[in-house]
């Protein structure tokens, strides 16, 4: 018997703005680059790669480029992107310890 498998692709689980958010926040957390890069480009996706380029103003060519697995987006086509997903980022103070000596002044 034949198993026919197809690629897992999350961007058809993102339905809504809010568990876009979601899937953003969850990977802005794990401090990893790839990862967050990855999950741009799944939230880009999510949406439609040629609306996300319309609203960021980035060439669709440059964003898929910049959003592969391969990419190293500048951090203004990252700001750009979150807003065309009409999303901010948001600052705040690690869960860690954060007197580990790196906030002496």
């Amino acid at each position: 018997m034949d198993v026919k498998t197809t690629p897992f692709d999350a961007a058809h689980y993102l339905e809504d703005d809010e568990e876009i958010a979601y899937y953003l926040s969850e990977a802005f957390e794990t401090g990893d680059p790839e990862y967050i890069n990855h999950a741009l480009g799944v939230a880009a996706k999510a949406r439609g790669m040629t609306q996300i380029a319309k609203d960021s103003g980035v060439k669709r060519e440059a964003l898929y480029r910049s959003l592969s697995q391969a990419g190293n987006p500048q951090f203004t086509t990252i700001l750009a992107v979150m807003r065309a997903l009409g999303l901010n980022l948001k600052v705040e103070v690690c869960k860690k310890d954060v007197d580990d000596g790196q906030n002496a002044h």
